[in-house]
Parts: C-alpha cells; structure tokens; sequence
C-alpha cells in the first residue's frame, strides 16, 4: 500500500496552510510513532547540529526531544511556499526536569515528495529561557485551540 499524506504538493496558499496546521497538530499530539509517518521512508533532517537520516530515526529523535521537552506545546506560520516547498517559522514553548521553562523559536524549510511524505526538514532553533508566568502557550495539552492566537498576533 503507498503511503499518501494529503494535502499534496504543488501547494497552493490554502494547502500550504493546511499542510502546516497538520504538522502542528501532530506534533502537538507528541505522539513520535504517529508524527514520524509523515516523514518519507527515507527523510533527511537537520535539527539543530543533530542530522537524522530516515523514518525511524525521527522518530527516535522525537521520543528522545518530547522526554526532554516537557509539557511541549507549539504554533507553526506559513512564512512561505512555492511548488512542492514550504517555510515555516514557529515557537514552542516547555520545561526542562528542573521546571525551568524555555521558549524556542525557530524556522523550518520543508521540502516533500508527490505523494505528500517530507522528504526534507531543515530546522533552525534558539532557545529563550522564560519564566513561568510568561508563557504565552497555555491550552490543554494537545491539538492548540481554533480560537488561540498565533505567533503573528501574540507578536511573536
């Protein structure tokens, strides 16, 4: 059976954005065997100074990130989209084992194949340590409410 991840490239505005408030999604489900399906079989990323060379080597890495990036929560943007490529930018927000909490933005450069799987994930990432009460991200765990601002309008 071919894998399919809808919506497919070339992108359009609306698939693009479509594309990225599901890959959000996912990844707010911190969910690594499910959010690793999205991924090609035979994905390159760059994370950081980690490179992650297949399927099951992203998901390794996200299980490894979500039990150090505790109470994770994140808001990805469209930033920009052209054939079968999109950039995003993002910011996530969590704590460490120490309950110090941080707020990592960053901007991604995804490419993907015609069958919709990402094929590449570039990913560049700082980190701002925050204090508890500064947080922006606060929704139940999970998929980020319709309703809560993005990054654009939380000024992000």
């Amino acid at each position: 059976m071919t894998e399919v991840r809808h919506p497919l490239p070339p992108f359009t505005l609306e698939s693009a954005r479509e594309k990225v408030r599901l890959a959000e999604d996912g990844w707010n489900s911190r969910n690594p065997a499910k959010v690793a399906q999205a991924y090609s079989l035979d994905t390159n990323w760059r994370n950081r100074s980690e490179f992650i060379h297949g399927r099951e080597e992203a998901q390794a890495f996200l299980e490894r990130k979500w039990a150090k990036e505790l109470e994770y929560r994140l808001i990805k943007e469209l930033w920009a989209y052209d054939g079968n490529r999109i950039a995003v930018r993002y910011a996530y927000e969590w704590h460490d084992d120490s309950g110090n909490w941080y707020r990592s933005y960053g901007n991604e450069n995804w490419e993907f194949d015609d069958k919709g799987l990402m094929v590449n994930r570039f990913a560049c990432i700082n980190d701002l340590p925050i204090l508890e009460h500064e947080r922006k991200f606060r929704w139940s765990q999970g998929r980020r409410p319709d309703d809560h601002p993005g990054l654009s309008e939380l000024g992000l």
